[in-house]
């Protein structure tokens, strides 16, 4: 990517969060209000990832998930049980991820870009892979639509995090770096476009 792919890029999702923001944002205060409610706390989930250049940064999400005092794995999908009744419908129409519209306009985040992961994955790459930590994450792109139904693929397997680390981690780094190499902003546009449409 170059320094004026950048610019523009930046340009696109500043304008695009702030119209986002404006037109959504009685979803997020219903899904918000309903969350509040079936959780019986705050409706807002933020969650700790890695951003651009390796340093954290805290997501935005409306809560889909029961509160727990157990530490559930970032990898493992066997939270079926934890998911609430709107949690459902909202992770299934990713309305849950539509406060993250705050973090692009903060800057921490793009539209499209590689998802934004917990410690212990893009931050420990090396060599030409690190390229990934050069962009700010996103909330979709190539790897994010790949693997839409990824809770249910690693809910099949007898050890999620085993499959995760050896098959579905090394080809979203793949996927990801060939984005950025071959960086086109009519290429994020289609991803976007895939992403709504599906």
């Amino acid at each position: 990517m170059t320094k004026l792919d950048c610019f523009y890029k930046r340009l696109f999702d500043v304008f695009s969060s702030c119209v986002g923001l404006f037109v959504f944002f009685p979803f997020i205060l219903l899904a918000w209000i309903i969350a509040s409610i079936e959780t019986r706390s705050n409706g807002f989930f933020i969650q700790k990832r890695i951003g651009k250049h390796g340093k954290f940064i805290h997501v935005f999400k409306i809560k889909t998930m029961y509160n727990s005092t157990i530490t559930r794995s970032s990898i493992t999908a066997d939270v079926t049980k934890s998911i609430t009744k709107s949690g459902l419908f909202l992770r299934k129409y990713k309305i849950d991820e539509l406060p993250q519209l705050l973090n692009v306009l903060m800057g921490q985040m793009s539209f499209v870009g590689p998802r934004p992961d917990v410690s212990g994955y893009a931050d420990v790459l090396v060599g030409p892979d690190r390229v990934i930590l050069d962009v700010r994450p996103g909330i979709t792109g190539p790897a994010s639509l790949k693997y839409k139904n990824e809770e249910e693929l690693l809910s099949k397997m007898s050890d999620a995090k085993k499959y995760n680390d050896e098959v579905i981690w090394p080809d979203k780094v793949t996927i990801n770096t060939k984005y950025i190499n071959e960086y086109s902003f009519l290429k994020d546009l289609s991803y976007i476009y895939k992403t709504v449409v599906k």
